[in-house]
């Protein structure tokens, strides 16, 4: 049996060889996939004082807590993003001084991005509370929305990507899908006042534009028309640009770089749309035709069809 299990490790190893980009051997400086999660939990403390909170925050001792989690997410935070720099091709000729510095460069810009943050996301629960009538407060909504943890974990990582961090923001906005069924690409741009009502299966592509006061409902997929180039088409605009005040109804698909819903639009479900749309638009799809059935027999416009 030990021979077994030991031509079973040798055959395992061989194959580390044959398919090497699933592996990373005799390599320093991996990210912590637990620890950025662990991150985005205290940055969430941070943002919401009070809410994810073990015991009652107390203002005497508020300045003190938030000295306290500034210092576990500027110590861990910078680790991992000198980490992600020593793997990237941002500073791969870099020594780990050098990236250490440049992390915590980066880090220290991002803490101060904070109350910007908070400010964005004051507006996205106002948005979700005006637009929701099945909202009774605020807090419901910070507590138990899955678009506005989305949303919140979106905010944080599209910081980091404009601070031109690699990888850590994709990280954290696929935990964030993993966990709500929303996808927003840390790279998309999304302005004050979005609110995502129900969230399932929402996609939001990279190069993505919407504008402020924004409401998009679930199964939405804002996306490319086409990735057959693939990486030849990295950098190019290739999904759509949302305006002010539009409102995109469950189901509906808006493809393309070139493709901009104008302000005020309001799009119905299940639509499928790969060019612009004009502002003030209604966009509906017509209305399919519905037929009933009751044992053999059938109504289809009113009447009855009798099959025999």
């Amino acid at each position: 049996m030990a021979n077994k299990v030991e031509d079973l490790v040798n055959v395992i190893l061989d194959s580390y060889n044959e398919c090497d980009i699933t592996a990373r051997i005799d390599e320093e400086n991996m990210l912590n996939k637990d620890i950025l999660i662990e991150i985005i939990d205290e940055i969430r403390k941070v943002l919401f004082p009070g809410f994810f909170d073990n015991n009652k925050v107390r203002s005497e001792y508020l300045k003190f807590l938030v000295g306290e989690r500034l210092e576990f997410i500027q110590y861990h935070l910078k680790k991992q993003v000198s980490n992600a720099f020593a793997n990237q091709d941002v500073c791969r000729e870099c020594s780990k001084a050098q990236a250490e510095e440049k992390a915590e460069e980066v880090v220290f810009e991002f803490l101060k991005r904070i109350p910007k943050i908070r400010e964005y996301l004051n507006t996205d629960i106002q948005a979700a509370y005006d637009g929701d009538p099945a909202a009774y407060s605020t807090d419901e909504i910070i507590f138990c929305y899955p678009g506005v943890f989305a949303i919140t974990v979106y905010r944080i990582a599209h910081e980091l990507w404009l601070l031109g961090v690699p990888m850590i923001p994709r990280i954290m906005t696929e935990y964030a899908h993993s966990t709500t069924g929303i996808d927003i690409h840390p790279g998309a741009t999304v302005g004050k006042y979005f609110f995502i009502d129900h969230g399932t299966g929402i996609v939001i592509g990279e190069t993505t534009e919407i504008g402020d006061n924004v409401k998009i409902y679930q199964g939405v997929t804002l996306g490319a028309l086409s990735t057959r180039k693939g990486q030849q088409l990295k950098g190019v605009k290739r999904h759509p640009t949302i305006s002010d005040n539009v409102t995109i109804y469950s189901g509906t698909t808006i493809l393309g770089g070139e493709t901009v819903v104008g302000k005020g639009t309001t799009i119905g479900g299940n639509a499928f749309i790969v060019n612009s749309v004009s502002e003030g638009m209604k966009v509906s799809v017509k209305n399919p035709e519905l037929e009933y059935s009751v044992g053999n027999a059938s109504m289809k416009d009113g009447y009855w069809d009798w099959c025999i």
